[in-house]
């Protein structure tokens, strides 16, 4: 949903809490395995049962990749408080969850997305997640049920919570900041982000208020969406229920949804609890965290180039804007277009071909086969259409693409060759021309066709372009 899908007059607003299971081997206050997919029950021990008389102990390697998540999202990482938030559920086994509250571990940050939108960060905090309940009978909810398992494996695994400002005012913003964040947690390797195995789970935060006006109107939470499709529809179904609320002098209340994929819509699930119904206090068995300056150095000395630098760098490279080369860099593709630019490649012609035909991979093509191909469709010795078809023998077979385009049979064509058949497809079809000169647009696919179909692929597309265009100025 962009802002002008919803009805005139209203304005989207959505902030997104996102929940990461950290890549630790352990979980984040014992040493029990932090492992997907084990027999229920058996990663457990006393500590993360929250049994009598056991005591927490901090896991290192979480509380570092928690301060690289931070400085990854541009977030002051600061002195930190754990916090005990209180409240029943069956799958806490202590009753409360071990969180931060009022001193998270990480700060205010921002994170830019592919276009230059950017999402500020409200604090990205240390907590440990809960277990998973299994709802057996009727649609997979605890009512109508008839028994629930319960299985603490997940219980004490290391979580961070992204929580971001509520500043994103369109579907796309904000299924662009979920995939943006993946990237960032693959790249700085915290997490696998495996939405699937519920390791990156997205709680959308969803309101409506009139266009123009700042208030932040009552908010729904959607929880636990577990893909950015599933997302963006679980937005635009939560977003029109509140705005037919209002149309008919109602109002949403302050609650948690869930969303039903098989019906695409949201239902209720509970009232939405305030930071003061979960009476937050510091917990006493945990001592505070103090990050020294010299370890947040070393955080920002060794983090990897992230994809707004690598968007950045491949853009300046090409003359381009970042936003016309996201998807080379979502591929992973940035070092191959580099090279073939380093290589003497253009690079409209280099992105070009990334992103149209080569989504499944280069295979064999070298960094300067490919700027040799590059060069050869852009001074016109071979036509789009030949240039993509020596592409695929490039990725298949390697080798050099003037020695694939010769032995293709692919020659350039003398314009004055095209000249003649666009004078003679012009005079054999004078009604079609007629239409052409007359500005319809939709005829000149007719012309390009006849004139591909003539010279068997051979012709250069822009070049027959600009004669139907030359003679129809002249007519």
């Amino acid at each position: 949903m962009s802002e002008s899908d919803l009805p005139e007059g209203w304005e989207l607003v959505v902030g997104l809490e996102v929940h990461v299971e950290l890549a630790t081997n352990t979980k984040l206050f014992c040493s029990c395995p932090n492992m997907f997919g084990d027999e229920a029950n058996t990663n457990v021990c006393p500590t993360c049962l929250g049994l009598p008389g056991s005591l927490p102990v901090v896991n290192e390697q979480a509380v570092h990749f928690a301060m690289v998540l931070g400085r990854a999202l541009g977030c002051t990482v600061q002195p930190s408080v754990f916090a005990r938030k209180n409240y029943f559920y069956p799958d806490m086994p202590k009753d409360y969850q071990v969180s931060q509250y009022d001193l998270p571990t990480n700060g205010e940050g921002a994170l830019e997305l592919p276009d230059g939108y950017v999402v500020g960060i409200e604090r990205a905090h240390i907590e440990e997640d809960t277990g998973k309940s299994t709802h057996v009978g009727g649609d997979g909810r605890i009512s109508g049920a008839d028994y629930s398992l319960v299985d603490y494996n997940r219980a004490g695994v290391p979580l961070v919570e992204v929580v971001s400002r509520p500043n994103m005012h369109t579907i796309e913003h904000a299924k662009a900041y979920v995939s943006e964040l993946r990237d960032i947690l693959l790249a700085t390797g915290v997490s696998d982000a495996k939405m699937e195995e519920g390791s990156m789970r997205v709680d959308a935060n969803v309101s409506v208020r009139p266009t123009g006006s700042t208030e932040l109107r009552t908010r729904c939470e959607i929880k636990n969406v577990n893909s950015i499709r599933s997302m963006g529809r679980a937005i635009d179904y939560e977003a029109h229920r509140h705005i037919d609320l209002y149309n008919n002098n109602d109002a949403p209340r302050q609650e948690t949804r869930h969303w039903d994929e098989a019906n695409g819509r949201t239902r209720p699930g509970r009232s939405k609890e305030d930071a003061d119904d979960y009476r937050y206090f510091a917990e006493p068995d945990l001592l505070p965290l103090d990050p020294t300056a010299a370890e947040i150095a070393a955080i920002d000395e060794a983090m990897p180039a992230l994809p707004q630098q690598r968007r950045r760098a491949l853009a300046e490279a090409a003359g381009l804007v970042p936003a016309d080369v996201a998807l080379v860099v979502e591929r992973n593709q940035d070092e191959l277009a580099l090279a073939a630019l380093a290589a003497g490649a253009g690079g409209a012609g280099v992105v070009k071909h990334l992103i149209n035909n080569l989504a499944d991979g280069a295979g064999q093509l070298t960094p300067e086969a490919f700027a040799g191909l590059v060069s050869m469709e852009t001074r016109g010795d071979l036509s789009s259409t030949q240039a993509k078809t020596v592409l695929a023998e490039l990725v298949a077979n390697g080798g050099q693409p003037a020695d694939v385009a010769a032995g293709l049979g692919f020659e350039a064509m003398d314009t004055s060759e095209l000249e003649i058949l666009v004078d003679g497809l012009i005079a054999d079809n004078p009604d079609e021309w007629g239409r052409f000169c007359e500005g319809d647009k939709k005829i000149q696919g007719f012309f390009v066709g006849q004139i591909m179909k003539a010279t068997k692929g051979q012709a250069d597309g822009k070049v027959v372009n600009q004669l139907l265009a030359s003679r129809a100025s002249s007519s």
